[in-house]
């Protein structure tokens, strides 16, 4: 980790010097010969951090470089600001303007000191390294003596092909539909991979299906190798050509006089003219399987490669003709016939009582294993040497303790944590701090896609990779992509998908997070105050913490009075503050309930979202944090929008969607200054004395609400970067036609449009006019009065997602609506239709694509007709509040694709039919 913050120390300290270079001018020679301090420290980095498990001095040292790195950034940026800020102000008064001057020079001279003494302090510690023969150790790591930690944990994890498990459990579908592909001779694959995250049972399945009867018959020859870093290619190559051949002394012998490409041809012969299985178990990376490839024929054959990885990206890799088989977890009722096997079943000395209290105890415990093969064993092993109710209920209170750490008496049940940790070790440095920024989630909770990415780019977290300057890439496309890779590495998993097919929000596995917090505590990269008493392991209270807190998550409780607490100490060095608040949080006093926040020197992400039990106002010293990337008072009762918001010129994202209660906010014409904003939310209700101007935010990418009364909507054609744009109609527009031309080319580019028509069938037309001019829209949403859609609206291929409330739309509109192409998600919901629209029609060959229709609150329809041949792919359908009907439509039973079906808030009658039915 110290390697990916030094390495995003010096992108992000580059960019701004580069940016900022006139205002630095004076302490430049410093700044760079920080920078090169830092950039020869890193060489030592990626090699010291394998090694920082092994030694308590290499972990203090690890932690004072990555300490020094932050300061040095904290340091650099703060005078930067600074500098920049009063020479915009200017000044002038004379005498006043050289009391500036030489204050300045004071400044100067302190800053430059503080460079300085980071640089010596960074300097002395590779001195260190050096002295304390840190290089030597370095060069040994790639022998076999200088074994670091994760290596020899991966060696002692080293999988075996007649190793194979007694007591499976839920595995059976799995190896009869990989032998299935295996031995059947039509359209076989030549490479098959089991993929999954850690402790699911990859190499278990595989072992099954390697000694599977019909897989033995159906093969000639067979071979397994656990490919491991430590091997070469070479080794690898030797391993598998020795087991096909079944080779003699004398043909070992002759195989390693070979040269390399002399093994490869042999091998890939012998797979060409042979059928042959090989097991290749536990591929981590796609580097080693392009190095393997040479000696696999990429022909026709007989010969199968199955692969086992925790990895997609190599899963699907190798070959065009491969097969994938993703691996579940456990059902509740296979992990406990797995916990019987291991830790009852043995004991006939049982009686029934026990045994039903034992069940229950034990079910109750499988809740934390969340179906993970690992972890039942663990739990299994720790249980089996448990006689006593009273034993199982010890462990049932530390239940999540020894899941992660095992039972610490044999190699079998070693922790989870120690295995979900090796996925981390085989991140590469600039995904490390992407997975770790996740521990401040709740258990058990989703995520939103759209703000972690928001989060990461405002923690300097994406700035690690290189951007691939894509057509229209952002830097947040660029998260998406490090999110994929997580994904793909099975640490996250997703929850659901937008209409687009992107992914919308995602979860992690609790024993992952469980490790994610372990690792979190071990860098110093997150502290998490907790009043909420969640039940996380001990190992994480336990872990040594060394260095600086610069990131907080606090989650609050009913009995905290206050945000910010005494044992908050470190505010100086704090980052990122983000507060987690129950629904029924309370202070004390509203009276200066955010003025502790000032504290936060050099935060870069403030999150206080949901305090919506008092109305509280956001101090002016809110501008003094003008470090701030990423400011959310998000459905908070704040109720004012402060000048000196205009300070936080670094801001990117502002989200100021406070409670609906809060009305009329007065918003002052600051938020010009703010020319790094990308994502801009203001609140639904608002005025200003004069227009807001927003034609110099030539970043935006989100802007949402654009009131018209308040704003020029002129400035939205200069936004040659927004993506996403919420129009609030209040008023008439003037020369409507003329400002949607002018702006036409970055209408054309705006993916996402909502457009909230408060103007009533005054702004009906226009809120058309608008909707028409965006023709590049994906995703729809039309709030209030249209009377009728844009005829050209069927001619859009891009629109997959539409949303139309209180529209009024006239029972004709239907016939628009069902000849959208590739709609695959529709809401219609209140007076989605006019209100003497009684009957609902969905006809013969309509909406082709959909996939998802949510109707709501539709009160005046009594009827409700879907023909044959209507919705052909719809799955989900959801029907809610709509009072006026008294039967589901019959035509549902053509919905052949439907598998999910909601139906909430109907006539009691309705819902008794259809428990009867």
């Amino acid at each position: 980790m110290a390697e990916a913050v030094v390495s995003f120390v010096l992108q992000n300290v580059r960019d701004f010097t580069t940016q900022e270079a006139k205002f630095l001018s004076g302490v430049s020679h410093q700044v760079e010969g920080a920078q090169t301090e830092l950039l020869v420290m890193k060489g030592f980095l990626k090699n010291l951090d394998a090694r920082r498990g092994e030694d308590p001095t290499v972990q203090l040292w690890v932690a004072q470089i990555r300490d020094a790195a932050y300061d040095l950034e904290d340091v650099i940026e703060t005078y930067g600001l600074k500098v920049v800020s009063k020479k915009k102000r200017g000044v002038k008064n004379v005498l006043k303007r050289f009391a500036c001057i030489f204050k300045e020079g004071v400044d100067l001279h302190r800053i430059g000191k503080e460079i300085e003494n980071i640089t010596a302090k960074i300097s002395k510690l590779r001195s260190s390294l050096q002295k304390y023969n840190i290089k030597e150790i370095i060069r040994d790591r790639d022998s076999s003596d200088g074994e670091s930690s994760s290596q020899l944990h991966q060696r002692l994890r080293q999988s075996y092909s007649h190793a194979v498990e007694c007591d499976v459990v839920g595995l059976e579908s799995n190896v009869e539909e990989l032998v299935m592909h295996l031995v059947k001779d039509e359209n076989r694959h030549r490479v098959v991979s089991i993929w999954g995250m850690g402790g699911l049972g990859k190499t278990t399945l595989a072992r099954k299906v390697y000694h599977d009867k019909k897989v033995r018959q159906h093969f000639h020859s067979f071979a397994w190798f656990c490919v491991s870093q430590r091997y070469q290619v070479r080794n690898v190559w030797e391993g598998i050509l020795i087991e096909l051949i079944s080779a003699t002394k004398e043909q070992r012998q002759e195989v390693k006089d070979m040269r390399d490409d002399e093994i490869a041809t042999k091998l890939f012969r012998v797979l060409q003219e042979m059928k042959c299985l090989v097991i290749l178990d536990d591929i981590w990376r796609i580097e080693t399987w392009n190095l393997l490839k040479a000696a696999f024929p990429n022909v026709e054959t007989e010969s199968t490669i199955l692969l086992t990885t925790r990895n997609q990206a190599v899963a699907t890799l190798p070959n065009r003709n491969a097969f994938l088989h993703k691996l579940q977890p456990l059902n509740e009722n296979e992990s406990w016939n797995l916990l019987e096997k291991k830790a009852i079943s043995e004991r006939a000395d049982i009686d029934l009582g026990m045994f039903t209290k034992k069940r229950e105890l034990g079910m109750k415990m499988l809740r934390h294993c969340k179906g993970l093969p690992l972890a039942i064993i663990v739990l299994a092993g720790v249980l089996a040497r448990k006689n006593t109710i009273r034993e199982w209920e010890r462990v049932y209170e530390n239940v999540h303790e020894y899941i992660s750490r095992g039972s610490g008496h044999e190699e079998e049940y070693e922790g989870v944590s120690q295995v979900l940790a090796l996925s981390y070790d085989e991140l590469p440095y600039y995904l490390k701090p992407c997975f770790l920024y996740l521990g401040h989630y709740l258990e058990d909770s989703e995520f939103l896609v759209s703000k972690l990415t928001k989060l990461w780019v405002a923690e300097g977290l994406i700035s690690l990779r290189k951007q691939r300057h894509g057509l229209g890439e952002t830097i947040e496309d660029i998260a998406r992509d490090c999110l994929s890779e997580l994904v793909e590495r099975c640490l996250v998993q997703v929850g659901t998908s937008g209409s687009s097919g992107t992914i919308k929000s995602c979860r992690i596995h609790d024993l992952v997070r469980d490790m994610c917090l372990l690792k979190a505590k071990e860098e110093s990269f997150l502290q998490i105050n907790n009043s909420l008493q969640e039940n996380t392991s001990s190992l994480v209270a336990e872990a040594a913490q060394l260095g600086k807190i610069r990131r907080l998550a606090i989650y609050l409780d009913e009995k905290t009075d206050r945000l910010v607490s005494s044992r908050d100490e470190t505010n100086g060095n704090v980052r990122s503050l983000l507060y987690f608040l129950p629904g029924g949080w309370m202070p004390k006093s509203e009276k200066g309930l955010l003025s502790p926040l000032k504290d936060f020197k050099v935060l870069r992400v403030l999150k206080v979202e949901g305090l919506y039990n008092v109305e509280v106002e956001l101090p002016s010293e809110i501008g003094n944090m003008v470090h701030l990337r990423f400011l959310s008072v998000k459905d908070s009762k704040i109720k004012n929008f402060p000048l000196t918001l205009g300070n936080l010129v670094c801001l990117q994202t502002l989200d100021y969607r406070v409670h609906f209660v809060i009305r009329h906010m007065l918003i002052p014409n600051v938020i010009m200054k703010m020319k790094q904003l990308r994502h801009l939310y203001l609140p639904l209700d608002y005025r200003a004395k004069s227009n807001l101007e927003l034609s110099t935010l030539g970043h935006l990418q989100t802007l949402y609400s654009l009131a018209i009364e308040y704003c020029d909507l002129k400035d939205v054609g200069r936004l040659t970067n927004l993506r996403k744009l919420r129009i609030i109609l209040s008023s008439s527009l003037q020369n409507l036609e003329e400002i949607l031309k002018s702006t036409g080319s970055t209408l054309n580019r705006i993916r996402t449009l909502f457009v909230d028509n408060k103007f009533h069938y005054r702004g009906a037309k226009q809120a058309v006019q608008i909707v028409s001019s965006c023709r590049g829209i994906y995703k729809l949403a039309l709030v209030g009065p249209i009377a009728e859609l844009p005829k050209e609206l069927p001619n859009n291929p891009n629109l997959t997602k539409l949303e139309l409330c209180s529209c009024g739309l006239k029972e004709d509109q239907m016939g628009i609506l069902e000849k959208l192409p590739n709609l695959t998600i529709l809401k219609l919901i209140e007076t989605a239709f006019l209100g003497n629209t009684k009957i609902l029609v969905f006809s013969k060959g309509g909406f082709p694509s959909l996939e998802f229709l949510d109707v709501f609150i539709m009160g005046g329809i009594t009827e409700w007709r879907v023909e044959e041949g209507a919705m052909p792919r719809l799955c989900r359908l959801e029907i809610e509040y709509c009072w006026g009907l008294r039967t589901l439509p019959d035509g549902l039973r053509y919905l052949t694709n439907l598998r999910e079906l909601t139906v909430r808030g109907m006539r009691r009658e309705l819902h008794r039919r259809i428990e009867e039915d």
